[in-house]
């Protein structure tokens, strides 16, 4: 069976750099972005359309008293776009040795025994990090205050605790659920892919 590394990571704790520096240390593939990329492919939808849907637990349709109700006349692309990245995760994960970042991958590949990493930090390394890193406005935010900054990065983790939690029934950041959990606040996303390269 291939070395399969997923990691789940807040927003802001450089989960992202250290899985792309222990995917090139371990010289196997990295996936992160490719995976919208894939789904926009497959689904003739935009990669920002394919993003919203792909990170955010579906909204419950609500009756609008004409009769019909809202989702009846707008196509459901979200349970496509949900079974595409299912899709798309195993594939990769079953064509070679990788590292997939986010998107509930520890929970889809659970059968194929990857290591799960999950990576977080204090609030002040993370704005820190964003500061330092700005690299657009989608990856950071760039050019905002510490208190904006801080209000982005709790909104972009609930959402994603509200996401895995949705699809995995399981809890977001508990580690029973993975089986490395690490702080970056004292520890460089370099030093933590050279630790997990060591180990796997």
């Amino acid at each position: 069976m291939n070395k399969i590394i997923t990691i789940g990571r807040e927003f802001g704790s450089g989960g992202r750099e250290a899985g792309r520096r222990i995917a090139e240390l371990l010289g196997i593939a990295y996936y992160d972005r490719e995976i919208i990329a894939e789904i926009a492919k497959r689904t003739s939808l935009s990669e920002n359309y394919v993003r919203n849907v792909a990170e955010h637990k579906p909204v419950i349709p609500f009756p609008i008293h004409t009769g019909r109700t809202f989702w009846a006349v707008i196509p459901d692309y979200g349970q496509s776009v949900q079974q595409e990245q299912h899709n798309i995760i195993r594939e990769m994960a079953s064509h070679s040795d990788c590292v997939i970042v986010g998107r509930g991958a520890d929970y889809i590949l659970r059968d194929f025994n990857p290591f799960r990493l999950f990576i977080y930090s204090d609030m002040s390394s993370k704005i820190k990090r964003c500061q330092d890193n700005s690299t657009s406005d989608y990856d950071r935010g760039a050019g905002m205050t510490e208190d904006e900054l801080e209000k982005r990065i709790n909104q972009i983790n609930k959402s994603r605790a509200d996401y895995y939690e949705f699809y995995t029934g399981q809890k977001w950041g508990d580690k029973a659920n993975y089986d490395l959990c690490i702080n970056t606040a004292k520890i460089e996303p370099i030093k933590i892919a050279e630790f997990v390269a060591k180990i796997c």
